[in-house]
């Protein structure tokens, strides 16, 4: 049995509701939401590996950025990729929210958003909320929650922040954290988009990310290594959203260890190690 649906002792539960209940509302949490904050605050992201103990130093760089990359975020077929230090890659770090929350029907459902169609990079793509650490932040979490409440109005106390998935690598080699939080009650947030940053926000099923449904894939060569891209088809209020790339890889990644069971489908991740140089003229196509 999934231990959603189970619990690890009453003092516990008493602890997480403390914790998931602190807000004035005279709103309850779930058991089903208490369960899964206990569930993921024992995760533990797997061990980076690597092909021989001697290329761990090499290999290891600043805050974690040799680990093997487990998920791959590629949204376009050649990126470009120029590191001012050449002989040591040093990725710029950020973090995304994944902000659970039970729908009507008490399925798990995510936060996304739409952003806006006049920004440079990424303009009118289905992203989670978050961005680029800044100097003030003390954590991940920080950078997550900061950025959801600068984008979209979702004040950081709603959020119950419960684990951190593997870094996942983006386009444009951003080492981007998942941070996972509960919002314990929907009926608090209601969304402020910044028109500037973001032209739509909404919500879908977290477990849609398991399914062989409304999906399809396309196939992604780096460094010989063949990878498959994920996109997904949502209508929700008679408007169309297509979810792909890094948000795809990453939310499909947090609905596994959510509900603890692979996805339906073929994922392919590659399995390499970051290059030990990276120059101008390397590029993931």
């Amino acid at each position: 049995m999934s231990s959603i649906s189970s619990f690890q002792s009453p003092n516990s539960l008493r602890k997480l509701l403390i914790i998931m209940d602190s807000s004035s509302s005279p709103i309850k949490t779930s058991h089903r939401l208490l369960a899964l904050a206990q569930q993921l605050r024992l995760y533990n992201p797997p061990p980076p590996s690597f092909e021989d103990d001697t290329d761990f130093e090499e290999q290891k760089l600043e805050e974690s950025a040799g680990k093997v990359v487990s998920q791959l975020g590629f949204q376009e077929s050649v990126t470009p990729v120029a590191v001012v230090q050449p002989e040591r890659f040093r990725p710029k770090r950020a973090a995304v929210l994944i902000c659970l929350f039970e729908g009507d029907n008490r399925e798990l459902r995510v936060i996304l958003t739409k952003r806006s169609s006049k920004l440079s990079t990424h303009s009118g793509e289905v992203a989670l909320p978050g961005g680029k650490a800044e100097e003030g932040d003390a954590s991940d979490s920080d950078t997550a929650t900061r950025e959801a409440k600068e984008e979209i109005g979702l004040d950081p106390s709603l959020v119950n922040v419960v684990t951190c998935l593997e870094p996942f690598l983006s386009k444009h080699l951003l080492r981007v954290i998942p941070v996972i939080g509960i919002l314990s009650n929907k009926k608090e947030f209601n969304p402020i988009p910044n028109v500037s940053e973001v032209e739509a926000v909404f919500d879908v099923p977290l477990e849609m990310f398991l399914k062989d449904e409304n999906k399809r894939s396309e196939e992604r060569e780096w460094m010989g290594e063949k990878y498959l891209i994920h996109l997904f088809d949502y209508e929700m209020d008679n408007k169309k959203y297509l979810i792909w790339g890094l948000t795809a890889g990453i939310l499909i990644r947090a609905a596994s260890v959510v509900y603890q069971r692979p996805p339906a489908f073929l994922e392919q991740n590659p399995k390499f190690k970051l290059p030990k140089v990276m120059d101008k003229d390397t590029i993931m196509s």
